[in-house]
């Protein structure tokens, strides 16, 4: 296996990030970790393999997107931060 296809995100954050969000409106969050804009994506993934995930929410409000990049449910915090012994 080449040392691309096993790259694992970085983690950016040990949790989540609230964020004020806008119904309708996409964004595209950082699944790879290596962004200068987290949640958000810069362009940084194009040095790995791993790729954005676009969000467009259904409501406006605040939404908490993982930070540790390991939730089941991305881009939303599922708690994953607290099972890799990040705190959070």
């Amino acid at each position: 296996m080449s040392e691309r296809a096993s790259e694992t995100p970085l983690i950016a954050q040990a949790g989540p990030y609230p964020i004020e969000v806008e119904a309708g409106k996409t964004y595209w969050w950082c699944a790879c970790g290596r962004s200068e804009r987290q949640p958000f994506c810069d362009g940084s993934h194009k040095a790995c393999t791993i790729v954005p995930v676009k969000y467009v929410p259904e409501r406006s409000g605040v939404v908490w997107l993982c930070g540790c990049k390991r939730t089941a449910d991305a881009p939303l915090c599922d708690g994953s931060h607290h099972r890799i012994g990040s705190g959070g």
